[in-house]
């Protein structure tokens, strides 16, 4: 079997570049109005145990399919079935994989440009005594003008696949290497501004001081659903990935480095987020609008709310930008696994996001009254669809691939923890993941 041409260059390369994938608008927009909605501590616990139960288990059998078959993700497929004597239609996973990603990146990018708008306005001051309801109009005539939309989601993807075209080691890895710690930097600044509020102690205390009362079958299955979508599974995004992982690198030891720096930051953002706004008063279950207008709302009325809002958004602008760089990368790869050249696979990666984006862009003007699926325009379609439905069977069919397709000794080579471990992975994943997985699914499909 044919290896790739490019490496991580170090163990610390791998998990910055997974850990990238993961963190994004998942843990630092998702998380914290997800949680708002669902009870705060409560929330919070239930989807720790799922990341341990469900997410890791399915994590890792995606990247040891990619790294026992060192090419992109449909060929990696293709091969590891051939080799266990199974149907050639696995290889369409990876294709599945692409289009998946595709989708979420359409709307990602769209909705990351939001940050790049609010990140400029915060440096400049524009929310500087206004009042929410200014505040909320202007957000609302924000989403109208498709023109500003359109800008920023062009600018979004450019510097996304700019990166992506130049490739693994000069491109994400570098990046990775750069804006990562950044990024926590960032994380870890706002979190001890945090303790600076009023409402730092409620913060502490909704986050961590759990009531079960609240508890319902709505709130299990929000949070395992988040528990999926926040670490990046269930896209092929980290079968690529694996197809780059140093041979030496524990697998397990990996992924669960991984989750700690996602949960992490998820916490941490959590922590800035809803300290400030207890103590402002306001609501925690603001839903999707708790980032763009909520917080502005608490910080316009803050000593230095200016600065400390141009800092969030600067760390949702890093946190996006390196959560699309790494998700473009499979799709690029599946490109280059069909004999395309790199340069042209970003460019038609990049035209096709780009034109699809346009179309989510446009669901807050033009197209708002153009509803074509269940009542729901194509930025609603687009945004629930495939992380709620598309990710959540991708990860159930990698499981199945992993836990009982592939040849055993492959799995235990690629996986690196021994028979033990393995025995361990392969009782977790056959038994918990993907019970657990399927009922993902039917919740997004019900």
């Amino acid at each position: 079997m044919s290896e790739t041409l490019e490496r991580w260059g170090s163990k610390r390369a791998f998990i910055l570049a997974v850990t990238g994938a993961a963190v994004g608008l998942g843990n630092i927009w998702r998380f914290p109005y997800v949680a708002g909605e669902n009870g705060g501590a409560a929330f919070l616990l239930i989807y720790v145990a799922f990341v341990l139960l469900l997410g890791i288990p399915v994590m890792m059998a995606e990247i040891l399919i990619g790294r026992a078959g060192r090419r992109g993700p449909m060929q990696a497929l293709g091969a590891l079935a051939s080799e266990a004597g199974a149907s050639q239609h696995w290889r369409w996973l990876g294709l599945f994989g692409a289009f998946t990603v595709f989708c979420i990146l359409s709307f990602y990018s769209v909705v990351s440009g939001w940050s790049i708008e609010f990140l400029v306005a915060s440096v400049n001051g524009n929310f500087n005594g206004a009042s929410a309801a200014e505040i909320g109009a202007g957000f609302e005539a924000f989403l109208a003008n498709p023109g500003l939309l359109i800008f920023n989601h062009s600018l979004f993807l450019f510097m996304t696949m700019t990166v992506v075209a130049a490739g693994v080691a000069k491109g994400l890895e570098r990046l990775n290497n750069l804006l990562m710690p950044l990024l926590y930097g960032l994380l870890l600044l706002l979190a001890i501004y945090a303790t600076t509020t009023s409402g730092f102690g409620t913060a502490l205390s909704w986050l961590f001081l759990p009531s079960f009362e609240d508890v319902t079958a709505e709130v299990v299955l929000h949070a395992m659903g988040h528990a999926f979508f926040t670490l990046a599974v269930g896209a092929c995004a980290l079968m690529a990935y694996g197809a780059y992982m140093p041979d030496e690198q524990s697998l397990p030891k990996a992924a669960f480095a991984v989750a700690v720096l996602d949960i992490s930051v998820a916490l941490l953002a959590g922590i800035a987020i809803f300290s400030v706004v207890f103590a402002q008063g306001m609501d925690p279950a603001d839903g999707p609008g708790l980032m763009f207008v909520t917080l502005p709302i608490a910080f316009s009325e803050l000593p230095w709310g200016s600065f400390w809002l141009s800092v969030f958004f600067l760390l949702l602008l890093l946190a996006t930008w390196t959560s699309a760089i790494n998700l473009a990368e499979p799709m690029v790869a599946t490109l280059q696994g069909l004999g395309w050249r790199r340069s042209i696979s970003t460019a038609v990666v990049a035209i096709s996001v780009w034109l699809l984006g346009l179309l989510s862009a446009f669901s807050f003007s033009t197209l708002a009254e153009f509803r074509p699926l269940f009542g729901r325009n194509v930025f609603e379609l687009v945004s629930s669809i495939p992380p709620d439905i598309f990710l959540p069977m991708g990860g159930l069919l990698i499981a199945i691939f992993a836990a009982w397709v592939m040849p055993q000794a492959r799995v235990i080579s690629a996986l690196g923890a021994g028979e033990r471990g393995y025995l361990l992975w392969r009782t977790t994943i056959r038994w918990v993941s993907i019970p657990l997985t399927f009922i993902v699914l039917l919740g997004g499909l019900l």
